[in-house]
This record gives structure tokens, sequence and C-alpha cells, in this order.
């Protein structure tokens, strides 16, 4: 998934000193946590490079944390071949133009409601909930029922 505007609400602020903060969701860290567990594959492909974003992977022990590519569908399909996973295997959520044609490509692509059009065109699931309030949550919920698997705690 895209961080920013997915795991946030797309809010970065950036401080006098230089330094930036990003609100996360323990929803959603709850949500990704029970993923792995499961043994999920979970990864993170940002466009930019952000402390904040690699405090807070490390945090949740996200294994794939890709950041400073915008070429999202290109970052994904080569994540993909290196786990040996086909597109039809794959979730993936995005917000923005540049996370499109990764959310076209995959088995389920996701966008949350305040996405942009193009994101919300390609996408066949929208979360409920708000990016940054629990959309990351409710999908990681989907993913593991679908799997018929109980949510891990």
């Amino acid at each position: 998934m895209d961080v920013d505007g997915v795991l946030t609400d797309g809010t970065v602020r950036i401080h006098s000193d230089g330094t930036e903060s990003k609100v996360f969701s323990i929803l959603d860290g709850m949500g990704l946590v029970r993923l792995r567990r499961a043994e999920c594959a979970v990864a993170w492909i940002s466009g930019r490079p952000s402390a904040a974003t690699t405090a807070r992977a490390k945090e949740l022990q996200i294994p794939h944390v890709i950041q400073g590519r915008t070429d999202k569908l290109v970052a994904l399909q080569e994540l993909a071949a290196s786990l040996g996973l086909t597109a039809k295997q794959i979730a993936y959520m995005g917000d923005d133009d540049i996370d499109a044609p990764a959310i076209a490509w995959c088995g389920v692509g996701v966008a949350p409601a305040q996405a942009m059009p193009s994101a919300l065109k390609a996408a066949n699931f929208r979360p409920k909930r708000a990016a940054g309030h629990g959309a990351v949550r409710e999908v990681c919920e989907q993913i593991l029922g679908a799997r018929g698997q109980t949510l891990p705690t």
C-alpha cells in the first residue's frame, strides 16, 4: 500500500527545524500487525522518503518498505516477482494518480473514499472508513475474512 493518504489522512507536518511528522491510526496498525501474524506479506510503497514512515514501519515490523518511488506499478511488480506472487494474489491500496496503475494491475485494487478520481476509477473496493482513520484496518479485516481466517490477536 501507499502511505500518505492511505495510512495517514494525507497531511504531512513540516516543522521549522525541517523535521516532519505524520499521524498514523492505531486501528490501522493493529490490522497490519494481524495481517503480518497471519503470514500475509505486507509492504509499503511511498513516493517520498520519510523518517516518520520509516519509524512507523519499524515499530510495526513491516518487512517491505520502499520509499522514493513514484513508479508504484514497477515497484509493486518488482516486489511481487521477488516474493513469487502473481497480480491476482495482491491487494494494493492507494489514493493518487501515481497509484492508479498499481491499483488496476493487482487482484484487489483499493482506494479510500477521498482518493483522486483516477485511483477511485481503478479500484474495485472502497473502505467505508477514511484514510488515516481505520480504512486500512477495514481492508486488513476483509483480507483475513476472505482467507477464512479469524483475526489473530
